[in-house]
């Protein structure tokens, strides 16, 4: 039996973006959009987050001391177009720029993106494969992003965000994204985990 399974879900990717310098004592995501996303094994070179390994951060903490070397899967940042609607709507805004989100992707059209299984994997018609690994908690520095370009608006990012913050994910295929491919999304074949059943 495969170990993973293709579902019916398809989604569509909207918007492709980088983040061009890692965040500075401001706070402030520095992100552009791209037309297309060359992807090898370390992420998209050139963005802040590529390459194959990265220095542990306070999302690991309860693992290893900060800066271990750890593999890196934490490549890139997916976004549900209808999810970063919701918190716009929340947060007072017309739209959500989602360069002020740090986004990589953002794909419409797979619900409850956000919790999407860890391990589920999001495949391009081309072959290109992203691993989902963790649900990305919001940060203060969208918020503060967001309160610079319209004053007011970013200061509730992190809690109208949680729970809809999309994830994060690592190249298991290398190839090309662009905006308007089509992913489909593959779960793993195996029941929720039970432990915390009493």
């Amino acid at each position: 039996m495969p170990a993973l399974v293709a579902t019916g879900h398809v989604g569509t990717i909207l918007w492709l973006g980088r983040v061009v310098r890692p965040v500075g004592p401001d706070l402030l995501i520095d992100g552009e959009a791209v037309d297309e996303m060359p992807l090898t094994f370390g992420g998209f070179a050139g963005e802040v987050h590529a390459g194959l390994t990265r220095p542990a951060c306070s999302r690991v903490a309860a693992l290893y001391p900060k800066g271990t070397e750890i593999r890196n899967t934490r490549q890139l940042s997916l976004v549900s177009a209808e999810e970063m609607a919701e918190v716009a709507q929340a947060l007072g805004l017309d739209r959500m720029d989602y360069a002020w989100v740090g986004a990589s992707v953002v794909v419409g059209g797979i619900p409850d993106f956000t919790h999407l299984p860890p391990s589920s994997r999001l495949q391009v018609e081309g072959g290109a494969t992203l691993v989902v690994d963790l649900e990305n908690g919001p940060c203060l520095e969208p918020a503060r992003t967001i309160d610079r370009a319209r004053p007011g608006h970013g200061k509730r990012f992190k809690e109208v965000a949680r729970g809809r913050r999309g994830i994060t994910a690592w190249v298991e295929r290398e190839g090309v994204l662009r905006r308007g491919d089509r992913l489909r999304l593959h779960v793993p074949a195996q029941r929720a985990w039970r432990g915390t059943e009493s």
